[in-house]
């Protein structure tokens, strides 16, 4: 039995088909095959429920990914470990949401880079739910989350920024009271799925606000150019740290009681990067504390 036999049983777990883990580990689709019967023949066991069309893990074969999981994590691990690096060298994959890319993520990148030129890091951008779902599978190191009311089982979090939601218009929008303005414009509203979304839903429910909704998006540089081409009002995330190249679009409060979304780090509590992962969270606070205000941009 090898670590790569065990690589790839991980994929074919997390892809669901022999196809698609060929494609993630970069192998045909006969050698998968050829793979996990030897993985079988090693083990003595049976991994795979072949009277199907499609083979599934079996009941055992689902016991024995968990522990394969933990000991793919140990092997990575095993020569920062012996080396004393405690993960500040080699590879760490990081998820990052998407309203995060061109502001916050990239800043605090490049301090950790200045730091520690030997950490290479591979960024994974994706909705919370899914970066979460990447942890617990073990695919990212830790991730820059939207951060869930309720916080899953086995993970930490380190809370990294607040972002209040705003209103967000084109300039040729003259009105200042946000529920009129909701009341008149086509809403383009932020993806449901995302933790922002349901913030959003939450808000429009509890004041009563009406909207006519003209398209759903999760970027957010696609939400203001729809909104600068005064397209549709939406409700975003001020940025904690802004994009450079932002669009100029008013901002409007929503009130003292105006939700937030909390930008928190995320990882599992065996994790054994604990010293990057903090340096990583210092990266982050060191970025929003010497963000420059948001330019061609009015808040109002």
């Amino acid at each position: 039995m090898s670590i790569r036999l065990l690589k790839t049983l991980i994929a074919v777990a997390d892809h669901k088909t022999f196809g698609a883990a060929a494609d993630a580990v970069f192998i045909t689709h006969a050698a998968v095959s050829q793979q996990m019967r030897a993985l079988e023949e090693d083990l003595g066991l049976v991994l795979f429920d072949r009277t199907r069309r499609t083979p599934e893990l079996s009941p055992i074969g689902r016991s024995v990914v968990a522990r394969a999981r933990k000991i793919v994590q140990d092997y990575d691990n095993l020569v920062p470990s012996v080396l004393g690096d405690e993960g500040f060298q080699g590879e760490l994959a990081l998820g990052a949401v998407p309203t995060t890319l061109t502001g916050l993520t990239p800043m605090a990148m490049s301090v950790l880079r200045s730091k520690y030129a030997g950490l290479r890091l591979r960024i994974y951008p994706a909705l919370t739910s899914a970066l979460l779902n990447g942890i617990d599978r073990g695919h990212l190191d830790v991730a820059l989350v939207s951060k869930p009311v309720m916080l899953p089982v086995g993970m930490r979090f380190l809370d990294v920024a607040q972002e209040r939601l705003h209103l967000v218009t084109s300039t040729e929008v003259e009105d200042t009271d946000p529920i009129q303005i909701l009341k008149k414009h086509p809403f383009i509203r932020f993806n449901r799925d995302a933790v922002v979304g349901t913030l959003i839903e939450t808000w429009l429910q509890n004041t009563g606000a009406r909207v006519t909704e003209t398209m759903e998006l999760e970027n957010l540089e696609a939400i203001s150019s729809m909104v600068h081409a005064n397209l549709g009002v939406s409700i975003v995330p001020a940025p904690c740290v802004a994009n450079p190249a932002a669009l100029p679009l008013r901002w409007l409060p929503l009130g003292e009681d105006a939700p937030f979304r909390v930008l928190s780090l995320a990882f599992g509590k065996e994790n054994p990067k604990i010293r990057v992962i903090e340096e990583i969270h210092k990266a982050f606070l060191h970025a929003v504390d010497s963000a420059a205000p948001l330019q061609g941009q009015m808040t109002e």
